[in-house]
């Protein structure tokens, strides 16, 4: 029978469990999506979907290759980023900023545009890792073909949902979801350029493709639930910043519903980043809803008697030249003041496209995407943070070595061990490795980020996140441990076997 956004099949029993997918999940997006605050934009929503993506493919690629895992994760990373490109700041204004307390107009356009942000976000996330996941096959010039066409229609998206945009003569779009003199006649605003409507259209043409041109349900399936879980998930941890904290000003609010009788750690309000929760609960919803989803609709996922990986198409000297010329531009994107450049990454299809053919066609690509690639942008501005910020920790030369050099190292190191043991290892060990790895990986760049705000020394606005990163941490090197051991048991690979027949 068919349920939502799934489809039941009573005669299947379900080999993944539902609880312990859907913790994994939800502990991977609120650890990814609460660092992710720190370093911001496309290449920070990478953490959560490197954590997330790899937890996809320990718990539902297990009947795969190695190199096919590895795809899974590289594209759910790759789907995630392109969200970052929208802006949402002022988004987030509405709902809280002084001016607008008590203005309830504002606060369900602020929270209506967060929760279409979000979507967005989280959708392209679901439908490139149905991509991977799916029974259909899609070959590497029909995926070129479908991101020139993805290019076009963001520039279509902008131009009937985003324009116009003329700040000097106060002329802006007609659904626009920033701060504007609409909510604030009187005051000197800037308000920001949007984007979300190019992506909007490019993500549903994507789908549209998938969905009617090959007859591909689950690319569908994942993006509505990618669309609903990254909503859920923006909005209402929008909720938790704006009740807790920003509208606590209100009179009525403060007369009915004080943050100190209702917040469980009355002792922790001078300590809570409100900012940093609201991501940190953007993260851990949309893993948890998105989890449901992936579980409700595993029946989809490539059967286990076609789960050897399309071959790498790539020749190695190529794979290489490439990757070098994505690290340059995800160098300049990321560290370097060229305005040119800028314009051109922001389209946020535009940064994937190579990295997407890449991780598609290659070999090694798919492994260094999750253990190299979306890794060198975090030390590196944790890296500026250390070493070149207003009060520098550490001299140069050792913040060098400690938050940039060990951790390319360490993490190029890995996947070509992995990569060059693919055809040896099944997914899970893959999986379990990888996700080990960045987990404290992502830990640590974050906490020197942090100025290492540990519990057990003064609190900071930093300490209570930092807890709560810490126990994701631990939970996900639990669940890597006991899944990868788990799936290595002949008798469960039998019993899988059985039911997957």
């Amino acid at each position: 029978m068919t349920i939502g956004l799934c489809w039941i099949d009573h005669r299947r029993t379900t080999s993944v469990p539902l609880i312990p997918s859907a913790t994994l999940m939800a502990m991977a997006g609120g650890m990814g999506w609460g660092i992710r605050g720190q370093y911001g934009h496309e290449t920070g929503a990478m953490i959560a979907g490197v954590l997330v993506g790899l937890v996809i493919a320990l718990l539902y690629a297990q009947p795969f290759a190695s190199l096919r895992a590895a795809r899974i994760a590289a594209l759910f990373t790759l789907g995630v980023s392109l969200g970052g490109s929208m802006t949402y700041g002022q988004t987030v204004g509405l709902t809280h900023d002084g001016p607008l307390v008590g203005n309830w107009e504002a606060l369900q356009w602020g929270m209506l545009g967060l929760f279409i942000k979000g979507g967005i976000w989280i959708g392209f996330a679901g439908a490139w890792v149905g991509l991977a996941l799916s029974a259909r096959r899609y070959g590497p010039f029909e995926v070129a073909r479908l991101l020139i066409v993805m290019m076009f229609l963001w520039f279509l998206g902008v131009y009937f949902l985003n324009e116009p945009y003329d700040v000097v003569n106060r002329d802006l779009p007609k659904i626009y979801f920033s701060d504007d003199w609409f909510w604030e006649p009187d005051s000197e605003l800037k308000p920001r350029r949007e984007r979300w409507g190019g992506l909007l259209v490019a993500l549903a043409g994507m789908v549209g493709y998938c969905r009617y041109a090959r007859r591909d349900k689950l690319v569908l399936r994942l993006a509505l639930w990618g669309f609903v879980a990254g909503g859920l998930g923006f909005s209402s941890g929008q909720c938790i910043q704006a009740f807790l904290h920003g509208w606590q000003s209100n009179a009525w609010i403060q007369a009915n519903y004080p943050v100190e009788q209702i917040f469980p750690f009355p002792s922790w309000l001078g300590y809570m980043n409100w900012w940093n929760w609201m991501e940190t609960t953007f993260g851990t919803v949309f893993g948890f809803v998105f989890a449901v989803g992936v579980w409700m609709n595993q029946h989809l996922i490539l059967p286990k008697e076609e789960h050897d990986p399309d071959p790498a198409l790539m020749t190695p000297a190529t794979e290489v030249a490439l990757l070098a010329i994505h690290l340059v531009a995800l160098v300049t994107w990321n560290f370097v003041d060229y305005e040119t450049f800028e314009s051109f990454a922001d389209q946020g299809v535009t940064m994937i496209a190579l990295p997407v053919l890449g991780v598609i066609t290659g070999r090694w690509w798919p492994y260094l995407m999750t253990l190299s690639v979306a890794i060198l942008p975090i030390a590196g501005k944790t890296l500026r943070a250390m070493a070149y910020g207003v009060e520098p920790a550490l001299p140069a030369s050792t913040a060098w070595a400690i938050y940039l050099v060990l951790p390319m190292v360490l993490g190029t190191g890995l996947a070509y061990g992995l990569a060059r043991r693919q055809e040896q290892q099944r997914s899970r060990r893959f999986a379990a490795t990888a996700l080990i790895f960045t987990t404290w990986m992502f830990f640590g760049l974050n906490i020197a980020f942090f100025n290492f705000s540990w519990p057990w020394q003064e609190w900071t606005a930093r300490t209570p996140n930092t807890a709560f990163f810490f126990v994701d941490a631990i939970g996900l090197t639990m669940g890597a441990v006991y899944f990868g051991r788990f799936w290595q048991s002949p008798r469960v690979e039998s019993r899988v076997q059985g039911q997957v027949n």
